[in-house]
């Protein structure tokens, strides 16, 4: 019931006196009979008025003071638990009326809004340059005198106020279970799950030699396509290539044309458009992806490799066109891919240093650290591994040492991202761990696999594991924090060997490339691709005491050949001095004869007098 009451109602004062304040009415004075009741202030208009009738307030509450008193006393039966019934608990919803509430409330209301503002050069004006400090000091002292300014900070200042006192009278981060234990969830168990595989689109199939993850995200995955079995190439065969997309293994997302089968390429990581192969035929191809399938530059046949281009990296440089190549022809060739006509520079990996090209050693694997610009590995056919100084002042210094690695081609050689002192090798039926300062053995190593290892890379988010695939179609993942006998997790990827590999920038997704043009995307565990607690810290304790064993066992070597070495010197000296008296090495040999034919005759008789005697016994 809603009432009105005009302030025409109320009594107006006389003229000369006082102004009154009219008394709040009694509750119970403006009742009708109805129970309505009507609350009105001096002259005020009533806007709004509540209703209710008299008899659903209820009884009226009266309260006192009185002692406790004990109404019910009921003592415990032990009889009554024989009568218990345990029944199996369930849950049942039900549902018998409607949750109902009378109430008001009244608050501020807030309006938020959501624009845009753009900024230029941080919002200074046209006249003030931000790199200038005196002009930005005279600007802001300007502005602090502003009245409109010290207003807005005046209001503004009252509001944070009663925010700063909200936050302190409230502590948000009280911490309400301490006595509780945390309970650490136990870590996955180490598991690869495979997502999709993409198949060579070709009826003569071809293995994948090389991949790359695209620099953005690595939503999409280049594959190069070829046939490294000599004099097994075909008329049929096809030279394209693919860049796929991790979704769709349906069908590749671009084709890549080459002149050669590629055997090796690598995006740019400066330019995601951009990427940059190696070819059978010695050649190196640069790609855009915004303009086509073909080749936007080709390197001259005459000024390339002369066999295939097994590794090509892009470098770190301001330009971001900069590459280097390595072949089994025995050159590292540098290369700008705005002009391929001809190689910027040139090494011949001649140990000699001789720059003699038939002498030089095969490359097949390359090492390049944006972290040290002016240092490179190169992976030879011949098992050793050279490192190299690009900037050195003469071709001669460019080779500055070499570690002998492996008994066969040296596949993957690749420095840890997180210690790039250490690096990885692989070759023959082994992988190992090398540190620059060490060069007689590696620190660290596998034991010899059953098959033969093709490719390795390191975890790029985790420093401990890295990974290798073997001929047997099996990626096995190691992580030597946890144990250095067997591999974490092995995985039987295909029933072909797998011959490339390539992990994405996150550490999760791993890319492994068959002999039959399968390229198989794996996702791997949190638990193999997430930093753990202290991991950093204890590989390195861990390089560092490998490291100083090795050092110790290579000094006691040392020791022992230098010993031996001494011990035939004087060998030597006594043979030279011997007396005429004495037999000399011929006699000796001869004598040696003698003794063993003497015991073999010796040994033929006693053999036949025992068959003689038991032919006697079979004839008694």
């Amino acid at each position: 019931v809603l009432a009105l009451v005009s302030a025409r109602s109320c009594p107006k004062p006389i003229k000369g006196e006082k102004k009154k304040r009219w008394p709040v009415p009694l509750l119970g004075e403006l009742c009708d009979s109805s129970g309505v009741w009507i609350s009105t202030v001096g002259r005020m208009e009533i806007v709004h008025v509540y209703t209710k009738l008299r008899s659903e307030f209820g009884r009226q509450c009266l309260l006192s003071d009185r002692p406790a008193e004990l109404l019910v006393d009921v003592p415990p039966d032990p009889s009554l638990a024989l009568q218990f019934i345990q029944k199996t608990p369930r849950d049942q919803a039900l549902q018998a009326c409607r949750d109902m509430s009378e109430h008001q409330v009244n608050t501020e209301r807030f309006e938020s809004d959501s624009c845009g503002i753009n900024h230029v050069e941080g919002g200074w004006p046209k006249d003030v340059n931000p790199q200038e400090v005196e002009q930005t000091i005279r600007f802001r002292k300007k502005v602090e005198k502003d009245e409109s300014y010290i207003n807005s900070i005046l209001q503004l200042g009252s509001v944070m106020e009663h925010c700063i006192r909200q936050n302190n009278a409230v502590d948000i981060y009280q911490v309400y279970f301490e006595e509780e234990e945390e309970v650490e969830e136990a870590p996955d168990a180490p598991s690869a799950k495979t997502i999709n595989v993409f198949r060579d689109p070709n009826e003569v199939k071809r293995t994948v030699t090389g991949l790359s993850w695209h620099p953005d995200g690595g939503r999409k995955l280049a594959a190069a396509y070829s046939c490294l079995e000599f004099q097994k190439t075909s008329k049929d065969m096809s030279l394209d290539s693919y860049i796929w997309d991790i979704e769709n293994p349906n069908r590749p997302e671009m084709t890549l044309k080459p002149a050669s089968s590629l055997i090796c390429l690598d995006y740019n990581p400066k330019d995601p458009h951009t990427l940059v192969g190696g070819c059978y035929n010695g050649q190196i191809a640069y790609w855009d992806t915004r303009r086509g399938s073909q080749p936007v530059e080709v390197s001259s046949v005459e000024q390339s490799h002369r066999d295939p281009v097994y590794k090509i990296i892009w470098l770190q440089s301001k330009t971001g066109t900069d590459t280097f190549s390595a072949s089994t022809d025995g050159q590292v060739l540098w290369w700008d891919v705005r002009r391929l006509s001809e190689p910027t520079e040139r090494l011949v990996l001649d140990l000699s240093r001789e720059g003699n090209l038939d002498r030089a050693l095969g490359a097949i694997s390359l090492e390049f650290e944006s972290t040290m610009p002016t240092k490179f590995m190169v992976g030879t056919e011949q098992g050793v591994v050279v490192s190299c100084n690009r900037k050195a002042k003469t071709p001669a210094e460019k080779i500055v040492c070499t570690y002998d690695s492996h008994h066969g081609p040296v596949y993957a050689l690749q420095r840890n991202p997180f210690f790039p002192k250490n690096f990885l090798t692989v070759g023959d039926w082994t992988a190992r761990i090398w540190s620059e300062d060490i060069k007689e053995s590696s620190i660290m190593w596998t034991r010899y696999q059953m098959s033969y290892l093709t490719d390795a890379c390191w975890s790029p988010v985790r420093p401990s594991v890295f990974f290798t695939v073997k001929m047997d179609g099996v990626l096995d993942v190691w992580d030597i924090l946890f144990k250095q006998n067997e591999p974490t997790l092995s995985l039987k990827v295909c029933d072909e060997a797998l011959y490339s590999l390539r992990v994405q920038d996150n550490g999760r997704l791993v890319a492994c490339g068959s002999q039959q043009g399968g390229a198989t995307l794996l996702e791997i565990s949190s638990g193999l691709s997430t930093l753990q607690k202290n991991e950093k810290s204890l590989l390195a304790a861990m390089f560092e005491r490998e490291t100083k064993r090795e050092k110790i066992l290579e000094a006691r070597q040392r020791e022992l050949r230098l010993k031996e070495r001494s011990r035939s010197e004087q060998s030597r000296e006594e043979d030279v001095g011997r007396e005429d008296g004495e037999d000399s090495p011929d006699q000796l040999i001869s004598r040696a004869q003698k003794d063993f034919y003497s015991v073999v005759e010796t040994e033929l008789r006693r053999r036949r007098d025992r068959e003689d005697q038991e032919n006697r016994v079979r004839t008694h």
